[in-house]
């Protein structure tokens, strides 16, 4: 996806979230911040985008958003639970409506047999209790990953939440 189509797609994004009077925040780990400068590359974003937490490190997602010290040793940083604990730990500490959270494995080291570089876990969830969470694994390199990962979370919280507004 270029650059031009994730601002198009942000853009839609925000088009919806002001439409319901919603703001959403974002838990990033492996995409670094990517997807709160993309949505934020929206002019007008402050009316619904919350904030962005960069939660790179196990230490982070512990002490900004709450990811159980537990959580993160048994099943590891690129996981269902732990993507599950940083949406809600966003959602919670922003006071957003929408929270997306990914973590992942973005090359070129740090892949294993069960989960290859390339391995993201993604989590949306809404302040009413519903969520959805997502693994896929993407082919290229660390770049690539990154920006598939991007474009792959605003499309979840698109498709799942946003679509209908």
């Amino acid at each position: 996806m270029t650059d031009s189509e994730l601002l198009q797609l942000s853009e839609q994004v925000g088009l919806a979230l002001k439409a319901r009077g919603a703001t959403v925040t974002t838990a990033e780990s492996c995409t670094g911040g990517w997807i709160a400068k993309t949505l934020t590359d929206v002019a007008g974003s402050s009316a619904w985008f919350e904030r962005g937490f960069v939660t790179y490190s196990n230490e982070a997602k512990s002490q900004m958003i709450g990811v159980r010290e537990v959580t993160l040793e048994q099943n590891g940083a690129v996981s269902e639970p732990v993507v599950v604990e940083m949406a809600i730990g966003a959602l919670r500490a922003a006071r957003a409506d929408f929270a997306v959270s990914v973590s992942g494995i973005a090359g070129p080291d740090g892949g294993s047999a069960d989960k290859p570089v390339g391995t993201v876990w993604f989590g949306v969830a809404s302040a009413s209790g519903q969520g959805v969470t997502q693994r896929e694994c993407f082919s290229g390199d660390r770049e690539s990953v990154r920006r598939q990962a991007t474009a792959y979370a605003l499309k979840l919280l698109w498709q799942q939440f946003l679509q209908n507004t």
